[in-house]
């Protein structure tokens, strides 16, 4: 599972021109599902962004969390986050979980992040949306969990 996650000043998310969710600062979590995530991934990976600490203190240092901060979480489905670019000119998205598994992690993972108090706007699965944010920094990390090897 891998994330993109970025600190904003503000974002929102539109399908067919409609609004379907906007936060204001907080973070956007753009969320890629692999084939072979599972839910030990999807909890750690929950857990680990909720209280990443990558907001500023009163020194102005990135030691405060989301939760601490009292901010909103914007959740995005990106499968394009599991495409690989290594070989030729068009990316492969063999390592992307199946639609039907990718829904499923997905939802999971917006449950957990609501589950630590966190208030979570999420995109539409599966939709063609049109993501527009105010990267505040700017300030981007990607982040990974794996299942563990058996």
């Amino acid at each position: 599972m891998r994330a993109v996650v970025q600190r904003v000043s503000r974002a929102c998310v539109r399908v067919d021109g409609r609004t379907v969710a906007e936060i204001g600062p907080g973070m956007l979590v753009f969320l890629g599902v692999m084939r072979g995530d599972g839910e030990s991934a999807v909890k750690r990976l929950s857990e680990k962004i909720a209280h990443f600490r990558f907001f500023a203190d009163e020194r102005n240092r990135m030691n405060r969390s989301a939760i601490e901060c009292g901010l909103e979480a914007l959740v995005v489905s990106q499968f394009t986050l599991a495409a690989d670019g290594r070989a030729g000119r068009r990316p492969s998205f063999d390592a992307a979980a199946p639609p039907d598994v990718a829904l499923l992690l997905y939802e999971r993972f917006v449950r957990d992040l609501r589950g630590t108090g966190l208030i979570v706007r999420t995109g539409q699965f599966g939709q063609l949306m049109q993501v527009e944010l105010v990267n505040d920094g700017p300030v981007t990390f990607i982040l990974e969990e794996r299942e563990p090897a058996t």
